[in-house]
């Protein structure tokens, strides 16, 4: 056989293997069994390679983001940031859906994870979202779908994986999901008050006298503080040039604690331990899988296969507008079956040559594949954090549907082709920052 008919198969054998739901690593570890025994790699040097690239200090920042989003979401810091947005729009109708959506933009600008978005908001927005009078499926699928926000809106862990496996700029990397997160916040909650203008059994809060109003302001401003400097502290020591993304990960880490236990008084010593445990045992498996997944991918650049994907993609058609729509059917599809990780590690490298050939930057591609990648996780079968969502929210999957539907196919899917197609949606702010010229 030759080697493209090898990769075919390959590709063919871990999508089998993903479909009967085997955990991650040992779907990429038989995929690389595979290449090892049919297409002549060297486990050897490839489980060398693995290892060198294993110690990088860049990866340091996934697993201690993943750790600060965790203390985040016992910390009640989604809790007092709502209570704050509630100043502004608690007297509108469908107010409450904007602060759900600019909420999660904020957690994700914590965490970096959209499942700590969705498991450090929906616990609080989703039950305050039905007592104000949202149908649970509505409100739910507005609190998921706005969770994809924590992979776009900086620090982004899949910003951090990408940065890494194609040696782009980090930070410019950071700053090209910025104008798409910021398109999607916007297009989210406008799409939110034109839906709750049918749902009349919507409630405002309740009127109090001015004085009464404004002390409840203030101490919600007050008790929102520590909350709100978390993502200036990241933010600002990142672009500052005070610290670096692995290490901003870690003041993240650490800064969340005392707000946790001394400042809001929400998070107990038992708590805490269960948040390292559980994150100890997230970080393994993840760790695992980008391992796996990581030597896969190198096997296949070793054989030349993102030189054959060109090769085959212009024997096809050499229409830009026509690659680039594949290339984003291509992504979202790979979205839909593993997770924004796995699809980065796996499917950066591969298609990175095809894309600047096409004169796309790295960091315009860094966009395009964050946007594509997030929705993933809201599209089934994959759709992990959708099925968090539902748990969370109480609600099966006949009620969370439609508006899912509603919120990615009119909100999220027009600014995916505005991103691959408008670069300065991306471009412009890396090009004003001076990280790319």
């Amino acid at each position: 056989m030759d080697m493209l008919t090898i990769v075919a198969i390959d590709v063919i054998l871990l999508v089998v293997l993903l479909m009967f739901s085997i955990p991650l690593p040992y779907c990429f570890g038989g995929a690389l069994a595979f290449m090892a025994i049919a297409g002549g790699a060297s486990m050897r040097s490839m489980m060398l390679w693995g290892f060198g690239q294993m110690i990088s200090p860049i990866l340091v920042a996934s697993p201690l983001f993943i750790l600060a989003g965790m203390i985040m979401a016992k910390s009640g810091i989604a809790t007092h940031l709502l209570n704050f947005a509630d100043i502004f729009v608690g007297k509108v109708k469908g107010g409450i859906g904007v602060v759900a959506v600019a909420t999660c933009a904020v957690i994700g600008a914590i965490s970096g994870s959209g499942f700590t978005g969705v498991a450090a908001t929906g616990p609080v927005l989703i039950p305050r979202m039905v007592e104000q009078g949202y149908p649970r499926g509505y409100a739910t699928s507005l609190v998921t779908v706005s969770s994809v926000l924590g992979l776009l809106i900086p620090p982004s862990v899949i910003m951090i994986i990408y940065g890494w496996v194609t040696e782009t700029s980090i930070l410019a990397a950071f700053l090209a999901t910025v104008g798409p997160g910021i398109a999607i916040v916007i297009s989210f909650s406008i799409i939110n008050m034109v839906l709750v203008r049918k749902m009349p059994d919507i409630k405002l809060e309740d009127d109090l006298p001015k004085a009464e109003m404004r002390q409840r302001h203030i101490r919600r401003t007050i008790k929102a503080l520590p909350g709100l400097s978390l993502p200036l502290i990241i933010l600002g020591g990142i672009y500052g040039g005070v610290f670096t993304p692995s290490e901003a990960a870690a003041v993240a880490a650490v800064v969340a604690v005392p707000i946790g236990f001394w400042i809001y008084k929400e998070m107990k010593f038992p708590d805490f331990m269960n948040v390292v445990n559980d994150t100890s045992v997230s970080i393994g498996a993840i760790m695992t899988m980008i391992m796996f997944t990581l030597m896969l991918s190198q096997t296949y650049v070793l054989l030349r296969v993102p030189q054959a994907i060109i090769e085959i993609v212009f024997s096809i058609t050499d229409n830009r507008i026509i690659l680039l729509i594949l290339i984003n059917i291509f992504l979202f599809l790979v979205g839909m079956i593993v997770n924004d990780v796995t699809g980065m590690i796996l499917i950066a490298p591969l298609l990175l040559p095809l894309v600047t050939h096409l004169g796309i930057s790295p960091v315009q591609f860094a966009a395009i594949m964050g946007v594509n990648l997030a929705m993933g996780g809201v599209t089934p079968p994959y759709a992990s954090i959708l099925y968090l969502g539902m748990r969370i929210g109480k609600c099966e999957f006949s009620e969370i549907l439609k508006p899912t539907l509603i919120f990615l196919l009119i909100g999220y899917l027009p600014i995916v082709f505005l991103t691959t197609f408008w670069a300065p949606l991306s471009m412009y702010l890396p090009t004003l920052l001076g990280y790319v010229r």
